[in-house]
């Protein structure tokens, strides 16, 4: 991907044919989540940060350094998060409930393989069911033993598409259980 910097603009912008993320909208929602972290006026938190989608167009921003810039961001609601629910119902309680999440994951992920998530039919694209049992294997480790795997690699997991793979929405969702965890411990 080939990227120019702007003074104008806020990312690296891609050139030619490259595709980045809509400017106008990543723009929209850093000044956002700029003004809910801080001034607490509107509501929005780490997951909205993790889940939030940008359209892609041509000259768009560097989908990379939106991307970076995007983990940054949840990080900070993520610690700020923590530090609230520790200050409503203590320590206890907060590791309590992240015990709690990170047991319904591994329990998701430690089902047999190729039977860890619903499958979409055979005549329409999920995610590789292979691919989907790596990932999961390996963060079924990271959760019983505390094998190192960063915030960074879950987030940057991508995964081909096959016939009759692993449903999207369920697969994303674990992801997203497993970046709270590690997110509410670090």
């Amino acid at each position: 991907m080939t990227t120019v910097e702007t003074k104008e603009s806020a990312f690296p912008l891609t050139r030619g044919r490259t595709k980045g993320y809509a400017p106008a909208e990543v723009d929209a929602f850093i000044s956002r989540a700029r003004v809910a972290f801080e001034e607490g006026e509107e509501p929005i938190g780490s997951s909205e940060v993790r889940q939030v989608a940008f359209p892609l167009v041509r000259g768009g921003y560097s989908i990379a350094a939106v991307d970076a810039a995007l983990g940054r961001i949840e990080d900070a609601f993520a610690a700020r998060e923590r530090e609230a629910a520790v200050a409503r119902g203590g320590v206890s309680e907060w590791v309590g409930q992240t015990r709690e999440t990170a047991q319904v994951v591994l329990d998701r992920l430690s089902r047999p393989r190729r039977s860890r998530f619903a499958r979409v039919s055979a005549l329409r694209y999920g995610y590789r069911v292979e691919e989907v049992d790596l990932v999961a294997d390996k963060l079924s480790t990271y959760l019983q033993t505390g094998e190192s795997v960063t915030v960074e690699q879950v987030r940057g997991v991508a995964f081909r598409m096959q016939r009759g793979g692993y449903r999207e929405a369920q697969v994303d969702a674990v992801l997203d259980a497993v970046v709270e965890v590690m997110l509410a411990v670090e």
